[in-house]
């Protein structure tokens, strides 16, 4: 495993991918679900390197659903994973699937368990906000919608993190983007 993480890390994830294959198979025939877990965080993360994406997705959800069965779902590291998860979903274009798993699955559990100014519970609304933005079937009441998430989103930013915090200027240069797409459309 180090020796395949050491490789990713040096953007040599074609030779470090039979080593991480080989890491998840040996540790799921002889160790702890937790070594089978960072195993296959480590393969999926090679994957993503070399752009397969969909291989690593099926890892992500797979590691996910572990930790929803271990941990239960409002535990902060299955909610990161299922961050990551959405995070795959959002690059491979599953607008309506990332959607779903945001908005019903993963952000009710994150203001619930970790609260309304956690910062991933931050980064899970921003995502939705951007797929709310970026699907092909975007429509003016989805980007009113992301606009309405995104001023949330800010004004927590600048509350958790000051005003001059690289997140909270992300989160306004989104904001900013949003009000420009709509403007766009209204005068469409």
């Amino acid at each position: 495993g180090v020796l395949g993480n050491a490789l990713v890390s040096h953007k040599r994830g074609a030779e470090a991918l039979p080593i991480l294959e080989a890491t998840v198979a040996m540790a799921r025939r002889y160790s702890n679900q937790n070594t089978i877990i960072t195993a296959q965080s480590s393969l999926s993360s090679c994957l993503a390197e070399l752009d397969r994406d969909d291989e690593a997705l099926v890892l992500k959800r797979e590691i996910y659903a572990t930790l929803v069965a271990t941990l239960g779902p409002s535990h902060e590291d299955t909610l990161l994973v299922g961050s990551n998860v959405a995070a795959s979903l959002f690059k491979l274009k599953l607008y309506a699937e990332h959607m779903s798993f945001v908005r019903d699955q993963l952000l009710p559990v994150a203001q619930r368990s970790l609260g309304a100014d956690h910062g991933l519970t931050l980064v899970l609304q921003t995502n939705l906000a951007a797929t709310l933005a970026d699907s092909p079937q975007c429509t003016r009441d989805d980007l009113l919608e992301a606009g309405t998430i995104m001023q949330g989103v800010v004004k927590m930013q600048r509350r958790v993190f000051g005003p001059e915090h690289p997140r909270t200027l992300l989160a306004e240069g989104n904001l900013s983007l949003l009000r420009a797409k709509l403007r766009l459309v209204d005068s469409s």
